[in-house]
Order: C-alpha cells, then structure tokens, then sequence
C-alpha cells in the first residue's frame, strides 16, 4: 500500500473509503467466500463495522465526511484483509447466519451453510415445526445453527455437540449473547460418543465433509480455518459415514437426520446407491443437503 498519510487526505467520505476497499480488494484478487461474493460487499462490512454502522444504513449516509483516525482504521483492516487473507467475519468478530448476529474467531468456521435457509423457514415444508421437540445440531462449531434453531423453534430444546473444546468456548458465548442458556446445551462428544441415553426428534449435522484433493486446492482464505472442521478423509466422506451408521439409535420415533456434505454429494450417491437420499432445494441456493427419515436409516444402515 501506499503512504496511508497520502492516501487518507484523498479520503473524504464513507463513499470514499468503501470505493477505496473496492478497487483494493480487485486488484489483489482475493477470495470471497465468507459471508459476501463480491469487493463491494466485502469493503462496505467492514467500513460499517469500523464505523459502528448498521447495515441498513440509509444512503445518504454514504456522504458523511470521515476523521483521520476512523480512515486509518478502515486502511488497516482493508490492508489485513489483503495481506494476510484473512476472513472479514476474523477481523471484525461478526458473523451472520439466519438474520442473526453470531460472535466468531478463527477457533470455528465461519457460518455459511444453505441450513439457514431452512432454519428460517421454520423446517417446512418438510418437516412440521410442532412436531419437533428436541434437537441435536452436530459439529455444531459456533453453535449457529443451533441457535438459529432454538430462535425458530422456541419450544424446542437444543443439544450443541462439537468435539473441539476450542469451538464449544465460541458456541457457549453466542448462547449467552442470544440469551438462550435454559434452551441450548453446549456438550463435547466425538459425534455421538457423549450422547448415550439420548434422543432426538431432529438430527441436524454440518459435518468436516471436505476431501484430501479439495483440501489442497482451498484458497488461503480457508487455511484461516481449523483443519478439523473442515477435511474427513481422502474421500471427505469419513465423519458422514459413522453419521449414517449410528444417527438412527440417537432418533426418536418418526425422526429425521438432515445433514450437509457440500461438494462430497455424488461421492456419498456413489457409495451408497441404493439409498433413497432426499436432497433439498434452496431458493438462495446451495446444495448437498440430504434428509433420511429414522426408517430409512435403520433400513440401509442398520
């Protein structure tokens, strides 16, 4: 980067420096894929997060003149992001997942799964909201999707399982910053491990689905990420399989298992053939989101 001193006194405006981080971020050729797909976007969260700014800022806003000190900061953290391909939700702490605000660090992924979608549509149609009563988000990571959940199904109590102790930390903040204590439970288990004498109504699982050839190809934006989170084996099918073979002892009667395996779709269809997986649509969307119901799982997998 330039001298910021020169660049700052060519700095007027939130328009000014949003521009900036556009032209920046462009010609650096960084890697979206966290929370935005594009520069504009990218440069506007964290201008907005610098400045303590809504995100629905009314546009006339984008003229108000900036102090020295709020453009420097601004530099700074368009500069990290560059340099060090660091994530924007790693730099400014802040994530959104299902319309809602989650704390994260580079301890967990950053949310970003077509689950939210489902989430926020209360499950349907696929599934009828009342029906559920208990549910056990796996590899919960920052407890985003167990807590869009619990937010979508009030009356539903919620177990948050992460084998990482590092990412349950993450997770047990965002409960307490969403007031969900008496709703939500934070427990460490490898999958289902921790869990005897446990049943659900709803098996929800995010799981490490990425394999050994997509690993070594991830933009270094990922490298940010925990490994754990991420690779399962050569064939990224390594946690999805010890799902499968276990999920339906941990379902209650007419349960359901809706997991995400991403990129490893046709491998999980080439292993398993004969499985009648249901793959979800999304409206915004997203892909490799199975549902099998307990039947189906005690069936091929029993």
């Amino acid at each position: 980067m330039n001298n910021p001193d020169t660049i700052i006194n060519q700095l007027f405006t939130l328009r000014d420096v949003i521009r900036y981080g556009v032209t920046r971020f462009n010609k650096a050729d960084i890697y979206f894929g966290h929370g935005t797909d594009n520069a504009l976007d990218e440069a506007s969260a964290i201008a907005l997060f610098a400045l303590r700014l809504p995100h629905d800022l009314p546009g006339h806003f984008m003229d108000a003149a900036l102090i020295e000190q709020e453009k420097l900061y601004i530099l700074d953290l368009i500069e990290r992001r560059v340099n060090e391909r660091l994530p924007v939700p790693y730099l400014t702490h802040e994530a959104w997942f299902a319309g809602h605000e989650f704390y994260v660090d580079a301890r967990v992924l950053v949310p970003r799964s077509p689950l939210a979608e489902l989430i926020s549509n209360h499950f349907e149609p696929w599934l009828t909201a009342d029906d559920i009563n208990s549910v056990l988000d796996l590899c919960t990571g920052s407890g985003c999707i167990a807590i869009a959940t619990a937010h979508a199904l009030p009356d539903a109590m919620v177990d948050a399982v992460d084998i990482s102790k590092d990412a349950l930390d993450v997770a047990e903040i965002n409960i307490q910053k969403h007031h969900l204590q008496n709703q939500v439970t934070p427990i460490q288990s490898d999958l289902f491990n921790a869990l005897k004498g446990r049943s659900y109504d709803l098996i929800l699982s995010n799981p490490p689905y990425v394999d050994a050839a997509e690993m070594a190809a991830l933009p270094k934006e990922y490298r940010h990420e925990p490994k754990l989170g991420l690779t399962s084996g050569t064939d990224g099918l390594e946690h999805i399989t010890k799902i499968l073979r276990q999920a339906a002892s941990y379902l209650n009667q007419d349960g359901t298992l809706i997991a995400e395996v991403g990129a490893s779709y046709q491998a999980i269809i080439n292993t398993y053939p004969e499985v009648p997986f249901y793959w979800l649509e999304f409206e915004n969307g997203g892909d490799g989101v199975f549902m099998l119901t307990k039947e189906q799982l005690e069936k091929y997998f029993g």
